[in-house]
């Protein structure tokens, strides 16, 4: 599919090449990355909220008690190998994000031939948001359930949960001594749980930020 945008992005030019866009609409200016339309609106707020839908998704299953589990995070964990974020999301179950296809997936998923694995690109068919900043916690905890303080949810926790009703799978990532959180869902829902997350965090100054280059 070829699409010329105009609108918003006239300043930057027609894009002239093939463009996946994200479930979630944000105002604002945006350009091409990877073949997405990405949102790169700036901001300075205490607490930011990015579209990170763009970012590449594989969900790997394999026995929870096999040999390559053994060489992933655990359940409930999360760790980096590189540039490549591997989340223990279920039991023989993991999600592994990166900020682009190709062979950092390849080198994060060690390579067994002593099980059967299933590795599935779920890419265009899930929404990632990524909450920044230190009342992140605060405005979660407004449509979500689970305790997610310090004790009970340290950096590199992985949860699976409802959130604003819907089922997502949250991450706490912590960039630079600042918390901030992960949260996975189905594509359908991307927009209803961004809409929900940005009013929760509207007391604390919420602001839309565009996809950061650290974001993995």
């Amino acid at each position: 599919m070829f699409v010329a945008d105009h609108g918003a992005d006239a300043g930057q030019g027609a894009f002239a090449e093939p463009v996946a866009r994200s479930p979630i609409s944000l105002p604002g200016p945006h350009e091409l990355r990877n073949g997405w339309r990405v949102a790169t609106r700036a901001s300075t707020a205490t607490l930011t909220l990015s579209d990170a839908s763009s970012l590449t998704k594989v969900v790997v299953r394999a026995a929870a008690d096999g040999p390559l589990a053994d060489t992933l995070p655990a359940f409930g964990r999360a760790d980096r190998d590189g540039p490549v974020l591997r989340v223990g999301s279920g039991p023989g179950e993991w999600i592994l994000l990166a900020a682009a296809p190709g062979d950092p997936l390849a080198t994060a998923l060690p390579q067994s031939s002593a099980e059967f694995v299933s590795v599935i690109d779920v890419t265009h068919g899930r929404a990632l948001i990524r909450l920044t900043g230190a009342d992140s916690a605060r405005a979660l905890a407004k449509v979500c359930a689970v305790n997610l303080s310090d004790g009970k949810a340290p950096d590199g926790t992985a949860l699976r949960t409802s959130v604003a009703s819907v089922t997502t799978d949250i991450v706490r990532d912590d960039h630079d001594g600042t918390r901030s959180y992960l949260l996975h869902c189905e594509r359908s829902s991307g927009q209803f749980l961004f809409d929900s997350l940005f009013e929760a965090g509207a007391e604390y100054g919420a602001e839309t930020t565009g996809l950061a280059g650290h974001v993995i």
